[in-house]
This record gives structure tokens, C-alpha cells and sequence, in this order.
């Protein structure tokens, strides 16, 4: 019988909890905004009602929480109320345990964010992934276009323009000034290039035209070829045409035509005689002179 009261004389989890609780002067409301518990869940506790509570897991939990915030030990309380739950919740009822807060709650705005950032990470990838299947295509058709330009043409054909590919780049030989823009449009670059400096033509130009005053320090490549002079030495040059079809065509035009073979000469024929001059015209005898005329004797006349 001793034992028996002594026993009922120890306070249950939720009296030493309540009484912790009103000795800091805490209410439930301030209990369950610092351990985001509800307050039914609370009160729940403070009385023993374990029906309104949710799984023994979860409870132990929260009594825990309780524990830590009004001071008392955290394992004691857990221990105790595992011992008071384990004799009147033989069989605890699976429950699904709903948020504490919603302020807990992910924000709608950080959900949608969130998949907005995976569709166009897909979308980048995708894009990714078809670039790199065409790649090898790309590659394939710059590298023919050398070897079919080293390939030497018939004797018999002129020789063609190489194909227009790749990107239109000016370095510099020497210090040069020059301009690129667009055919009657916006200038593109203007300034002066140094030595070994160059200047790419941007692919989205749709006329540009070329000018400075010294050609002759200019180098201009389409892609791997080397397109020939845009101009003479020493000579200002204005509005030539840098798009590639129209620098190669240029070099193509300027190459010298082949020389036609010398005619040869007959195996042993004679040269031809020169012909004999015909015989001069006999040239008509001149008219006989008329005699003189006689004296005239003035005496005998006399």
C-alpha cells in the first residue's frame, strides 16, 4: 500500500510540464510558437488525453520540444511518458502527422521558382545535346573544303574559286588603320590595328565593306583560306566588299589565265619562194623637140 501511494504521488508528464511551464510564466500560446507544436497537441499532453494525439513517436517528440523550452530534462520527460503512454496505448493508431506551422510550409512562390529553374535546365540541355550531334557535321564539311582546294584542277579547266566558309578575319601585318561597316549602315569597327592583331567580321553583318589606306598591311583569311590583296599598295580603298563569296571570287578573277601553247613549227617543208617583181612598164619615148626657129636677116629684108 506504501508503495501504491508513493507512486500516485509522482506527477504525470503533463503536470510537471504545466507546472514548469506557469513557474516561467509561459502560456501555451508561447509554448507553441517557439516549438511550432499545435496547442490542441499541447493541451493534449498537459492532460494525458492520448487519443487526441498523434502517433507515440511524434508525442515523445513534442514532449521533448516541451521539455527543452521550460527547462526540464529532456530524456526524463521522455522516459516517463514512454512508460505512462505504454500502459494505456497498447495498440497507438497510425495517424498522419500534419505540419506544425504553416509558416513551416515551403512558399508557393519558391515552388514555382523551383520548377522553372528545372524546365529550362532541361531546355539548356536539350539544346546542348543537338549541338553536339551537329558538331561533327560541321567539322566534317570544313575539313573537306581544304582538301578539295589542295586537290590541283584539270590542265584543260580554269582554276575555281574556293569555297565560301568559315569567318572573314583581318590581321594586321603592319600598324594599319581601318574601318568596317555596313554598306551604307552602321560602322562595326574603326580604329587602329597593331601588328599582329585582327579582327574578326561578325557573321551577323549582312553587307560589310571594308576601308582604309594601306591595304597592303591587311591580311584577310575566309576561314582557312587566304583571300588575296583587297587593294594595291599605297592606295586609300573604300566600300570593298568583305563577305567571303566576294573575296574569293575576287582572287579567282585576278588569277592569270593559261597561256596557249606556241604554234609549231611545219616538220621539213620549204619555206615558201619569195615571188620574182614583176617587169617594169615600158615607159612611153618623149615627143620629139621642134627645130629651132631660122634667123630673120634684117639687112636683106632691107
Amino acid at each position: 500500500m506504501d508503495e501504491e501511494l508513493v507512486e500516485t504521488d509522482v506527477p504525470s508528464v503533463g503536470e510537471r510540464l504545466r507546472a514548469a511551464r506557469e513557474e516561467k510564466g509561459l502560456s501555451l500560446e508561447d509554448i507553441a510558437a517557439q516549438t511550432r507544436i499545435p496547442r490542441r497537441h499541447l493541451e493534449a499532453i498537459e492532460g494525458a488525453d492520448w487519443d487526441r494525439l498523434p502517433a507515440p513517436t511524434y508525442t515523445i517528440g513534442f514532449a521533448r520540444s516541451y521539455a527543452s523550452v521550460v527547462g526540464l530534462d529532456r530524456a526524463d520527460i521522455a522516459d516517463q511518458l514512454r512508460g505512462e503512454m505504454g500502459g494505456s496505448r497498447a495498440t497507438p493508431t497510425a495517424e498522419v502527422f500534419e505540419p506544425a506551422d504553416p509558416a513551416r510550409t515551403m512558399p508557393k512562390g519558391l515552388v514555382i521558382g523551383a520548377i522553372l529553374a528545372v524546365i529550362v535546365l532541361v531546355l539548356v540541355m536539350s539544346w546542348l545535346s543537338r549541338r553536339s550531334l551537329e558538331q561533327p557535321d560541321e567539322t566534317a564539311a570544313n575539313t573537306a573544303a581544304p582538301a578539295a582546294s589542295a586537290t590541283p584542277p584539270p590542265a584543260a579547266a580554269p582554276p575555281a574559286a574556293p569555297a565560301a566558309q568559315g569567318p572573314v578575319v583581318l590581321t594586321a601585318i603592319d600598324a594599319v588603320w581601318l574601318q568596317v561597316s555596313e554598306k551604307g549602315g552602321a560602322t562595326l569597327f574603326s580604329g587602329l590595328l597593331q601588328p599582329g592583331q585582327s579582327y574578326t567580321v561578325p557573321a551577323t553583318a549582312t553587307a560589310p565593306v571594308l576601308k582604309t589606306g594601306k591595304p597592303e598591311a591587311l591580311r584577310v583569311t575566309v576561314g582557312t583560306a587566304v583571300a588575296p590583296p583587297v587593294g594595291p599598295a599605297a592606295t586609300r580603298i573604300s566600300d570593298v566588299s568583305l563577305l567571303p563569296a566576294d573575296l574569293l571570287r575576287a582572287g579567282a578573277a585576278a588569277a592569270p589565265a593559261p597561256a596557249a601553247p606556241a604554234p609549231r613549227p611545219a616538220g621539213n617543208r620549204p619555206a615558201p619562194r619569195s615571188t620574182p617583181p614583176a617587169p617594169a612598164a615600158p615607159q612611153p619615148a618623149p615627143p620629139p623637140s621642134a627645130p629651132p626657129p631660122e634667123p630673120t636677116n634684117n639687112a636683106a629684108a632691107t
